[in-house]
């Protein structure tokens, strides 16, 4: 317990933040020795993102933020388009006032993103760094810089290279004029902290039904109990400045399924948009300085864009399409995080059972490929970054990107495929969740779902096969390895013969025979046994054994270590040729229905082996070993 309490207290030291109050005279200090506490809404967010790092993809040519690192996966590209919008935002430039509209398939990762943002904010204004100061006593915490007067501006700019930029709101003017008598020195100044919960910097709006839902939801609303205090309607003392857009200035305006909202809400982003202000009833327009992210599903988007009366905030949006993943090992990630997130109490999933479910859910995103000998399965494999997949390698992506239309718009979501799962933990009885369960229960979900065509059943239903025969594969590994005492140290020493004796070949020279110490060529048959096992013709021989030894030298340039994992295709070929020496004994052992001591001890041995080295349980390890015989019997 005292770890946990360790834990809060530093970060609660960590995010320690101290309340400052001051004038606006402390404050121009402050500023002028940081100007970047002065920075406009866009600038802030895309800093918040920028600070936690960035990778480059040198296959796609894009930008991975770390900020969204440990929370979504496999949108890459739609993140690289975001944040090329805030980074031209936080250039100054026009973009700066549009509005980010983000529409795709449900549970793509679309509200998560927009959570992150706000949680970011959150926590970059409680930093040294993310310092945000207002006018006390605005109801809209507005930047204190409002208060330099237009003519004074164009100095801040050439001296500070300070942009000031807006106007103070009507409460803000109406107390400058009689409550500080015009003295901007005298208006006090303090430090502000964003927070969702509290209204600060951060709004949400959410449509309901246009009948009852008001404007004032926004845009903030008259407080007619003040009417006879303050004598009229535009007085700004009687307004309530507590809209969304009043809270989010400064910060994020976050518009939830914002095509669903009535035309009148729509029209206050007009002006919002274009020209950063506000219009309310009896009042000029109030300056607004905030980022609107709206999101929305593709349906509603479509019928968006095809409306002609639309066309002025279609023009006021940059819009991107945030697909599905589409990498098998991303989607595994997803799971394991909406897992790790329930209570599964004591119930053991075996390995590859989230892997193996992913890969189907990526395949019914797919689209059906337009290049010869280029399957579902093998752009499957591609996508998730495999080196080579049969005739195909990663700069072929590109390619195939270019000849997709909506890949990834459709399929099945990461929701769906957790909901299956789930139900397969709460069978009575249940202990471990193996991939063939898991396998099994989606395939009940799709039966059942009513949602779904027949056709789209049926394809389905083929897409379950496709990721079994892929498992298929993987149980036979598992099972296979675990009858070796040491499978590493074997596969290494295959290694390490096969790559001498290759050695040998491309320099036409001769090795040393380990038992006799004679010079003898080298050992063509058995090169070729190897090759042979992922299907290396004669003819493309030397090209493969060539570009063996490219990838052994420039290990060793890294100071890396060339082992049988390093290249994929080589990887199979060891891991094939092991096999195939021990298949008969594997086979023999596996399918016997009633075996012998000997036998008996061995598979006893391989469940432990299961257990201890790749993760099984006693359930699983069982199941495993019963799927692999059934899988052995069938073959010739």
């Amino acid at each position: 317990m005292s770890d946990v309490f360790a834990r809060l207290d530093a970060h609660a030291a960590r995010f320690k933040a101290e309340e400052w109050e001051g004038t606006f005279r402390d404050y121009l200090s402050i500023v002028r020795a940081n100007p970047q506490v002065a920075q406009l809404a866009h600038q802030r967010i895309y800093e918040v993102v920028r600070s936690h790092g960035v990778q480059t993809d040198n296959v796609l040519g894009t930008e991975k933020y770390l900020f969204f690192k440990n929370d979504l996966f496999g949108v890459d590209e739609a993140l690289a388009q975001i944040m090329e919008y805030f980074k031209a935002a936080s250039l100054g430039s026009d973009v700066g006032r549009r509005i980010l509209m983000i529409y795709g398939p449900p549970s793509s990762g679309k509200s998560q993103f927009v959570i992150l943002l706000k949680r970011g904010l959150e926590e970059y204004t409680r930093t040294p760094q993310g310092a945000v100061y207002a006018i006390a006593d605005c109801p809209m915490h507005e930047e204190p810089l409002h208060l330099v007067p237009h003519s004074l501006r164009p100095d801040f700019l050439a001296e500070y290279k300070l942009h000031v930029e807006g106007e103070l709101c009507p409460m803000c003017a109406l107390n400058l004029k009689d409550k500080y008598k015009n003295d901007i020195y005298s208006v006090p100044v303090k430090r502000i902290f964003f927070s969702e919960r509290e209204r600060m910097g951060i709004g949400t709006f959410v449509p309901a039904d246009p009948k009852s839902q008001d404007i004032t939801e926004l845009v903030g609303s008259i407080d007619l109990s003040t009417i006879g205090e303050y004598g009229a309607e535009s007085d700004p003392r009687a307004y309530r400045f507590d809209g969304e857009l009043n809270v989010a200035n400064r910060g994020l305006m976050e518009f939830i399924e914002m095509l669903k909202a009535d035309e009148r809400f729509l029209y206050v982003l007009l002006t919002l948009s274009q020209e950063k202000n506000i219009k309310t009833g009896r009042f000029p327009l109030i300056y607004a300085d905030e980022t609107v992210v709206a999101h929305t599903n593709e349906t509603e988007f479509n019928a968006f864009m095809a409306d002609k009366k639309s066309e002025a905030l279609q023009d006021r949006m940059i819009v991107v399409r945030m697909p599905y993943n589409l990498k098998v090992s991303a989607e595994q990630r997803i799971y394991d995080k909406l897992l790790h997130q329930a209570n599964i109490g004591s119930i053991h999933i075996a390995p590859h059972t989230l892997d193996v479910t992913a890969m189907f859910a990526v395949l019914t995103r797919l689209e059906e490929p337009k290049i010869k000998g280029l399957t579902l399965v093998k752009k499957m494999k591609l996508y998730d970054g495999a080196e080579d997949v049969e005739g195909f390698r990663q700069k072929d992506i590109r390619q195939i990107k270019e000849q997709t239309e909506r890949e990834g718009m459709d399929g099945i979501s990461p929701r769906f495929i957790i909901n299956r799962v789930s139900a397969a933990f709460t069978k009575p009885g249940a202990t471990c969740v193996n991939p063939i369960d898991a396998l099994r229960v989606v395939k009940d979900g799709i039966e059942a779902h009513s949602g779904l065509t027949k056709e789209h059943k049926e394809r389905y239903v083929n897409l379950i096969a496709d990721a079994r025969k892929e498992y298929d594969e993987v149980a036979r590994t598992d099972v296979q390895k675990a009858f070796f005492v040491s499978f590493e140290k074997e596969a290494q020493t295959l290694l390490d013969n096969y790559l001498d004796n290759v050695e040998a070949y491309l320099d036409d020279s001769r090795i040393t025979d380990a038992i006799t110490g004679e010079e003898v060529p080298p050992n063509e048959k058995l090169m070729r046994s190897i090759e042979d096992k992922v299907k290396v013709s004669e003819s493309g021989k030397d090209a493969f054994r060539n570009e063996i030894f490219r990838k052994v030298a420039m290990a060793e340039r890294r100071g890396d270590k060339f082992d049988y994992r390093t290249h994929d295709k080589l990887r199979e070929a060891i891991e094939r040729q092991l096999f195939d020496e021990r298949r008969d004994t594997i086979k023999l052992t596996v399918t016997s229905r009633n075996p012998d001591p000997e036998q008996l001890r061995k598979i006893n041995q391989v469940v432990d082996t299961l257990i201890t080295r790749e993760g099984y349980c006693t359930v699983c390890a069982n199941e495993l070993l019963k799927y692999v015989s059934s899988l052995l019997a069938r073959e010739k």
